[in-house]
């Protein structure tokens, strides 16, 4: 009877479980494509179009293919092609800098970054974006203002520690403040629940440094460590990656509360009308 009695319980929490891993799988639907295309490609035999120019063309139809299939709307492709910018910028300035490398040719290529590197930040983009709608995220008692100011700090920084102090610490420190008491609300299979904003941020970031160190390992880029040979990315990484993905949640959430407002006024403009 005891055992009949915990069970159940703990069979529903497994189902919980599993539920939750199955939709951050299809919120990660374009990562997955993307780098699954970034493997298959290091696999063809010699072609005469450069790697990094195929996957830009892949990556180009992995968009259409999401809009045009309605997993990513119009104010998501917006969101993402604001990621592909400051994903650029961001390759611009640490490739230049020796940070990383994309070694191999390309036509596609500027300033040694290849066009097909901003759709690494653009499956960012895509995981929040998507994220938001499959688990219908609310974040309660989020501070817009003071979050988007530390984010942005947080992205300067990132370029500003090559040639001033570096603040990523005192940033961290900052972003837990903003964000304390801040939760992201979530549904699993029609249970609420939620999660504190920083330990989100935190999570995220560990599995990009999972997916960074596929991704290196595949050939996507390379940090100088990894010429001769690959080896696993620093775990640095995942402090690093938990402050940068505050910059993408901070845009994302701006669209949402933007909508939101939207739904507002047009639901008000309804009742002045009847």
């Amino acid at each position: 009877m005891v055992t009949t009695s915990i069970a159940g319980p703990l069979a529903s929490s497994v189902r919980q479980l599993l539920d939750f891993a199955w939709t951050q799988t299809r919120a990660c639907a374009f990562a997955i494509a993307l780098l699954s295309g970034v493997a298959a490609s290091a696999l063809l035999p010699g072609l005469p179009v450069a790697r990094y120019d195929l996957l830009v063309a892949y990556g180009v139809l992995l968009t259409l293919l999401f809009w045009l299939r309605g997993w990513e709307n119009g104010r998501d492709v917006a969101v993402i092609a604001v990621c592909h910018v400051i994903g650029l910028a961001f390759e611009l300035v640490k490739v230049s800098l020796g940070s990383w490398s994309y070694p191999e040719p390309a036509v596609l290529k500027f300033a040694g970054v290849p066009l097909y590197g901003s759709f690494l930040y653009a499956a960012v983009g895509s995981y929040v974006c998507r994220a938001w709608h499959l688990f219908d995220l609310e974040l309660v008692r989020y501070r817009p203002r003071l979050t988007a100011l530390v984010a942005a700090a947080v992205y300067i920084n990132f370029f500003s520690h090559h040639w001033l102090p570096d603040a990523r610490w005192i940033l961290a420190g900052l972003l837990l403040v903003v964000t304390a008491g801040t939760s992201a609300h979530f549904t699993v299979r029609g249970v609420r629940r939620r999660m504190p904003l920083a330990l989100s941020f935190f999570l995220i970031g560990f599995f990009l440094w999972v997916a960074e160190n596929l991704a290196t390992y595949l050939g996507a880029w390379r940090y100088p460590y990894q010429l001769d040979g690959w080896q696993p990315v620093g775990m640095d990484k995942i402090g690093a990656w938990s402050l940068l993905i505050s910059v993408t949640v901070v845009l994302v959430a701006v669209t949402r509360q933007q909508h939101g407002r939207q739904k507002t006024e047009d639901a008000a403009t309804v009742v002045e009308g009847c």
